[in-house]
């Protein structure tokens, strides 16, 4: 119970570190959407409007009291009113999220199947050159930008064998190639990881008597090594959640998609404080969530490091 409420704890002051920190860098940032979207000659708003808008949004407070009312209103869920669209930051987020959740969980999963499968057949595989081959993969993968990964699918497999459609594709045809423009990178690391863990479980001693007993390559690498060399692979796992989010926002602006990642651009090109601020610390709770997760996962596999954590 300690250990659950210290790493509590500790979430908790990362979120109010996150939401600080891009509070203030928010509030750093040169320009004022306000001005820049109601000033325009086109709309034709006094001077005496244009401040009556500025008091309703509060533009015109202290930065302290933007600030505990910024803060107050996360505590309470309400996350403000976007400059660009006239409404709720949490509705707009709310109509954006399904379709980001839909590609970064795919997307995972996919790169969990790419990662394991990369680490079986690299550490099974009858060649030499083909098992350094494959131990090669996760390097060329984690090096290639997610844009220009994107722009190459949609060449190949759009224009080239048209395999996938870009244009009039359904829900499931568009996914196919954000999924996997996201799914590659975010492989890499997991691969990397998972090839190292096995590799040193595979020196343990247990592992030789059980080779001694006569268990074939197969058996050893699913029964004994794999439940121990998982174990790595999981703490990564939860930091790539980090990564995760950003190659969401890349992928979803590369192919058009709507979703928390276009909703980010758009907010960026339109100074929207509000909505960048919203999104920021989402972003920020996912993150702490997973590993927070991941944090009390992690003795649960392992009865050592629970042990470590009582005593502690």
């Amino acid at each position: 119970m300690a250990y659950l409420a210290r790493r509590t704890g500790q979430a908790l002051i990362v979120l109010a570190v996150a939401f600080t920190a891009t509070f203030v860098l928010l509030q750093a940032l040169p320009g004022d959407a306000i001005l820049i979207k109601f000033e325009s000659p086109e709309l034709g708003l006094s001077p005496d409007q244009i401040a009556d808008i500025r008091a309703a949004y509060g533009a015109d407070n202290s930065v302290i009291e933007q600030f505990l009312h910024t803060l107050t209103g996360f505590v309470v869920g309400d996350f403000g009113y976007s400059v660009q669209y006239g409404t709720a930051v949490h509705e707009l987020i709310g109509a954006a999220l399904p379709g980001t959740l839909a590609l970064a969980g795919f997307g995972f999963l996919v790169a969990v199947v790419i990662a394991v499968g990369l680490a079986v057949l690299s550490t099974l595989a009858p060649f030499a050159w083909l098992r350094s081959f494959l131990r090669s993969l996760p390097g060329l993968f984690v090096s290639v930008p997610v844009f220009w990964l994107g722009i190459v699918l949609i060449q190949v497999f759009s224009f080239q064998l048209r395999l996938v459609p870009v244009i009039g594709a359904d829900p499931v045809q568009g996914l196919i190639l954000p999924v996997l423009t996201l799914a590659i990178p975010i492989s890499a690391p997991l691969a990397q990881v998972l090839v190292r863990s096995i590799d040193e479980v595979q020196l343990s001693p247990f592992v030789a008597v059980v080779r001694a007993k006569g268990a074939s390559p197969a058996r050893v690498l699913w029964r004994d090594v794999a439940r121990n060399a998982v174990l790595p692979t999981i703490t990564i796992a939860g930091v790539l959640i980090g990564e995760l989010i950003g190659g969401a926002v890349v992928t979803e602006t590369v192919f058009g998609r709507a979703g928390i990642g276009r909703l980010t651009e758009e907010a960026v090109r339109n100074q929207d404080v509000a909505v960048l601020q919203a999104v920021v610390v989402l972003a920020a709770l996912v993150f702490v969530a997973v590993n927070l997760v991941v944090d009390l996962v992690y003795p649960v596999l392992d009865p050592r490091l629970k042990r470590k954590a009582v005593a502690a």
